[in-house]
This record gives C-alpha cells, structure tokens and sequence, in this order.
C-alpha cells in the first residue's frame, strides 16, 4: 500500500486479540476511499486492530492516517 489510489481494491479488516492469536474479521471489500470511511466511523478501541490489505500489502490504518 505504499503506493495506491483512491479506487484501488481494498479488503479492510479487524484483528482481534484473542488467546490463539486473534481472528480477522472483514469489515469492507471495495474501494480504498469507501474503506478509509468506513474505518473513521468505527470505535477508537476498533480502529486499533483495523488493517487493509491489497493483493500484495497489508498495513495498519493507524499507520496509514500517520504516513
């Protein structure tokens, strides 16, 4: 994801923490900017272990509001 545009196909994912290592749950399947929404309206303690992940990168979404 270090170098995408706004229509690139995104999956947007929540990790949690669980004791066999967590579960990924998807969220969004679509565009990048349509994903970006979606995880703005999601709870703070959510956005934490929100990831998105194109066919060859993942990345956090905190890390990518900081990039």
């Amino acid at each position: 994801m270090r170098t995408t545009y706004l229509e690139a196909t995104v999956r947007l994912y929540h990790l949690d923490s669980g004791p066999e290592g967590g579960a990924a749950e998807t969220l969004f399947y679509g565009p990048l900017a349509e994903a970006m929404q979606i995880a703005a309206r999601q709870p703070e303690e959510v956005q934490d272990g929100l990831f998105l992940a194109t066919d060859n990168d993942v990345v956090a979404y905190l890390d990518l509001l900081e990039g």
